[in-house]
């Protein structure tokens, strides 16, 4: 019997150390109106001013890897052409990106213009399995898709 209630007791004295911390978090410090300090719990951040965005036209970083070059500097007909018609052609600003899949895998390819006001032309290429997305060879994708 005796053992039963200190074992109770321990648990209920742990319990309540327990509950401590949480029931300090609940009680609000001092504040600024009560002419107490203030808390340091929420550090004030300057304000920054933002940069300005770069101004004019920036050619894009041509990609130049073995396998690529039937597709890098093509544009979207060659590619059509190509690989077949695309499953999304999607267009931001100046930049284009046609998707074009097959059972072996996914080909992303970006094209940019190389000068303000020309026709984009590829110049990225990503190349992934459908399944689950891992990275795959991209030369061995577009000779893939290219046997369609």
């Amino acid at each position: 019997m005796a053992l039963a209630s200190l074992s109770l007791l321990v648990r209920m004295q742990w319990l309540a150390l327990a509950l401590v911390p949480l029931l300090a978090a609940c009680g609000a410090g001092p504040t600024a109106s009560q002419g107490g300090v203030q808390s340091t719990r929420f550090a004030r951040i300057p304000p920054t001013s933002p940069q300005r965005p770069v101004q004019g036209f920036r050619a894009a970083k041509v990609m130049n890897l073995p396998g690529l070059g039937a597709i890098i500097g093509n544009n979207a007909a060659g590619l059509a052409r190509q690989l077949g018609e695309p499953r999304l052609d999607v267009i931001e600003g100046d930049a284009r990106k046609l998707q074009f899949t097959g059972k072996a895998c996914v080909l992303d390819v970006y094209l940019y213009p190389s000068r303000p006001g020309a026709e984009p032309t590829a110049a990225y290429v990503d190349a992934r399995r459908e399944s689950d997305g891992l990275d795959v060879d991209r030369a061995a994708c577009v000779a893939a898709l290219g046997k369609r």
